[in-house]
């Protein structure tokens, strides 16, 4: 006789969600990390100098609650108003904190099938009634879906997991044709060849566009990200951030990030970096029979021929080599591969070059 499960009354009140599944940390050390699109490469020698540096007294006080040295280099480097960014514990914080300030309204807010699994956890968290406007069969957007009635709209531009970048004008149309809703466009992989929406904060209100220091500035443990907008949009931001915690970035995050910022040669030098490398793996993926969207991101979204994706990405997890596979419908026979170095990239082909060949042998 099964055992009958009781649910006491707290727990009918528990405001249930499917949680976000991030990307396998594994324990072990002997791997090639490529499924979380981490950079390969450590953060500025500025930063590592004032880790060495920082003295731990300051820890017992409160941090700066406006995170001002950090949000003065962002804005100076950017070249927009200090009251023009907000910042916060990752772009993922900075985006739970846009949802919440921005999408209360009975109508759905828009974003597409294909794209950050947050969105929807987000949605499905704080009660937000949202709609998943299909992508094309290319990974596009496609326009019309987002000039429809609305209460807000979340591009992320590249795509993830995809790699797509749509352009410039076709985002500005859908900001320009939704001048009441609050559009926001997330730039987390933006730095890798792609083209930022910034310019259309200081013409659009109604636009908020949020970037990340864990891909490019390579701090993806520092947990630093950031939005900008219009005066009145960031405004209302921090009203909500204020009124749910004043401290939520820590002091060294906030040093820290601001040398970051400062250094702008080893950022260039590391972004040029991995996108030859991205360059130089795609025609290898390509010679090995995969096809790919074409990527503006650190990562590559590929598809073989004839091996199914759960099959390759087993096979690299059992190599040591860790790729990223979403068991979802329309995606689910693709691998999302980070950009590593070029040695590791060198060992990820040497391998798949050994296991195709014997699979077409066989």
């Amino acid at each position: 006789m099964k055992e009958e499960i009781q649910i006491r009354e707290w727990e009918k009140r528990v405001r249930r969600v499917v949680p976000y599944t991030p990307g396998e940390q594994p324990k072990r050390q002997d791997i090639i990390k490529l499924n979380t699109n981490e950079c390969p490469y450590p953060p500025s020698p500025l930063v590592k100098r004032l880790a060495a540096e920082y003295r731990t007294d300051p820890l017992r006080l409160y941090p700066d609650p406006d995170a001002s040295e950090l949000v003065q280099e962002i804005a100076g480097y950017l070249g927009v108003g200090e009251e023009q960014v907000f910042v916060g514990v990752g772009s993922d914080d900075v985006l739970a904190m846009a949802f919440l300030a921005f999408f209360n309204s009975t109508k759905p807010i828009l974003f597409p099938d294909i794209t950050y699994s947050f969105y929807d956890v987000w949605a499905e968290l704080f009660r937000i009634p949202y709609r998943r406007p299909k992508l094309d069969g290319t990974f596009r957007l496609v326009k019309e879906d987002y000039l429809a009635e609305n209460g807000g709209i979340v591009i992320a531009n590249p795509n993830a997991p995809t790699g797509v970048e749509e352009e410039p004008e076709l985002i500005e149309e859908i900001v320009a044709r939704n001048p009441d809703s609050l559009v926001i466009i997330d730039e987390a992989y933006v730095d890798f060849g792609a083209r930022s929406a910034l310019p259309l904060v200081n013409r659009y209100e109604n636009v908020l566009v949020v970037q990340t220091f864990s891909k490019s500035r390579a701090m993806a443990g520092m947990r630093i990200g950031f939005a900008v907008g219009s005066k009145k949009a960031i405004g209302y931001l921090k009203d909500v951030k204020f009124s749910f915690n004043s401290y939520t970035m820590n002091a060294p995050s906030i040093a820290w990030g601001a040398a970051s910022i400062r250094d702008e040669d080893y950022f260039r030098e590391t972004v040029g970096r991995i996108v030859a490398t991205r360059e130089r793996t795609k025609k290898e993926l390509l010679r090995l029979g995969f096809t790919f969207p074409d990527s503006r991101t650190n990562f590559i979204f590929a598809s073989h021929s004839s091996i199914p994706a759960r099959e390759l990405f087993e096979a690299l997890k059992e190599e040591g080599i860790y790729v990223r596979y979403f068991d979802r419908p329309r995606i689910d026979n693709y691998v999302r591969i980070t950009i590593g170095t070029d040695e590791q990239m060198d060992r990820m082909i040497s391998f798949l070059e050994r296991y195709i060949g014997i699979k077409r042998d066989m």
